[in-house]
């Protein structure tokens, strides 16, 4: 790969491409300099200056804003209806030992531990793989197919006896709930320009929290239903199990393909929204219509992910961070019980902590998005979760540990999100993107360590846990810090490139391939 101080391509090369430009010529040549830019300029697809710059008039944009909404009531209602279920059916099973669930199949306690851990095995490690298939065959139908799956096997798990079964099913669902984030979020970011996109990702992905939240009170009512042959956790499976397939089958027949597909968006619309796309995103193709030559995979998307410092970095810090989201989702109603509540109670008491997780998770998000900014956001949600966790480990009252939970979980989901906004917002390939997702997803293996923390053995107070989860917070908080400290370094030496080329240079830089992407040295990556 040559370096940004190769020379130009051929003279006949370098007319034949300006020729076939002339049009982005043009536009370019009305754009502040590279070395004009300042931490996030020109060419970054989510530069200030860039969606600052005056395309659109104040009709253009309330058009916008009302072709936006219509995609907001479209597809935000379902798609975060289905990230409910997929949380609901994952963390089901700690609501279900709170009623006996291991003792009734016949296992011990630590058996729902390595449980849980062999679940996020296979939902890690298929993630890239179940994420590519969702690009080839299709979101619209791998997410429904993947679901009906899961959601049979959460309705099995009420008639299994014995560790291998227990075991078998939770592979499993791991394995088909490994796709549907990934493929959800990038199909999400076909729809939206790069900051217009966070705040959606915030009310998609605070369906995390929230089912955690209704998962606890869904729980408490199915518990109170008492039935001749079935235990309480069997209802508990066989109700969630059946609506997950159910829902499945609204969104086969609902989500559009695409934007080029949008059934409930009318032709000068669809024109519109396509356009707004590109303008933020710079491609020029953004369909994820399987007949979209562009929507495929090519075997450089693989390579370039693959070689993507950025992503193996953040990576390490996002599964840190994602240690409370992802332990807690399962072993929250346990953890309550600890606190002195009731089984009964601990389901119900589980909810106002994974609500104050969904409202800070939005509240990020929507200032993220405004601001234009991702890494100090992070940061902030980070600094909360400590205070939290500090406030559990030094406190000895019940009411004052639960307080602390709810600080503590105000902030935990705020990285995962905003990481995947980020990495998205920096990765303007389509193809690449998906997989730069996917490859993020394993930040869940975080789940692998908060199962094995959340042991009977520390039980009731889990102080060993929670100091462990502090250190790995800790850790995420100085990473995130270097990360955007190494990008805006990044974007420093890009702008000094570009203080030596001329315009002719800029354009051929932007519209060749010897460069991929974000590779490329006129690329300012957000901050």
């Amino acid at each position: 790969m040559t370096s940004g101080n190769s020379s130009p391509p051929p003279p006949y090369r370098r007319l034949s491409l300006l020729l076939r430009r002339s049009s982005s010529r043009k536009s370019l040549s009305e754009q502040p300099l590279l070395s004009d830019a300042r931490e996030s300029g020109y060419m970054s697809p989510i530069s200030p200056r860039h969606h600052e710059t005056p395309l659109l008039d104040d009709e253009e944009q309330q058009r916008q804003r009302r072709i936006n909404c219509k995609i907001d009531i479209a597809l935000l209602p379902l798609l975060s209806l289905l990230y409910l279920f997929n949380g609901l059916d994952r963390g089901n099973i700690g609501n279900a030992q709170t009623q006996g669930f291991t003792h009734d199949i016949g296992v011990e306690p630590d058996d729902l531990n390595y449980a849980v851990s062999l679940f996020f095995v296979t939902f890690v490690l298929l993630q890239p793989f179940s994420a590519a298939a969702g690009q080839w065959l299709g979101p619209t139908r791998w997410i429904p197919v993947i679901m009906i799956c899961w959601g049979v096997l959460t309705l099995v798990q009420a008639f299994i006896k014995g560790r291998a079964a227990l075991i078998t099913t939770r592979l499993l669902i791991g394995a088909f709930e490994a796709g549907f984030y990934p493929t959800a979020t990038g199909y999400l970011a076909t729809f939206y320009s790069p900051y217009d996109l966070a705040k959606r990702l915030g009310m998609f992905y605070g369906q995390y929290a929230i089912a955690g939240a209704f998962s606890g009170a869904i729980s408490y009512g199915i518990f109170q239903i008492h039935h001749p042959s079935l235990k309480s956790w069997q209802m508990l499976f066989i109700i969630e199990g059946t609506l997950t397939c159910a829902v499945a089958l609204i969104a086969w027949a609902w989500l559009p393909a695409g934007l080029q597909s949008a059934w409930f968006l009318a032709d000068e619309e669809r024109k519109l929204a396509l356009e707004g796309l590109r303008r933020g995103s710079h491609e020029s193709t953004l369909s994820l219509s399987p007949s979209s030559p562009s929507a495929r995979l090519t075997a450089r998307d693989f390579i370039e992910t693959a070689k993507d410092w950025k992503l193996w970095f953040v990576l390490v810090f996002n599964i840190c961070a994602s240690v409370p989201s992802t332990a807690f989702s399962v072993f929250l109603p346990l953890v309550v019980e600890g606190m002195g509540y009731s089984s009964l109670q601990a389901n119900l008491m589980s909810v106002p902590p994974f609500i104050c997780g969904a409202v800070g998770l939005y509240m990020f998000a929507a200032s993220s998005d405004a601001h234009r900014e991702r890494g100090y956001h992070i940061v902030a949600g980070i600094l909360l979760s400590l205070v939290g966790l500090v406030t559990i480990v030094t406190t000895v009252t019940g009411i004052a540990k639960y307080i602390g939970l709810c600080i503590f979980l105000s902030g935990s989901y705020v990285a995962p999100l905003l990481t995947v906004a980020w990495l998205s917002n920096n990765t303007p390939a389509p193809g690449k993107r998906f997989l730069v997702i996917g490859v993020n997803g394993w930040g869940n293996l975080a789940g692998v360590i908060g199962s094995q923390l959340f042991r009977q053995e520390y039980a009731p107070a889990y102080r060993t846990p929670f100091f462990a989860t502090l250190g790995f917070v800790a850790a995420a908080l100085g990473g995130y810090l270097a990360y955007r400290f190494t990008l805006r370094a990044v974007n420093a030496r890009r702008a000094a490139i570009g203080r030596g080329k001329s315009e002719d240079e800029r354009v051929v830089e932007e519209i060749d391939e010897v460069r991929y992407a974000d590779r490329k040295w006129t690329f300012v990556y957000g901050l």
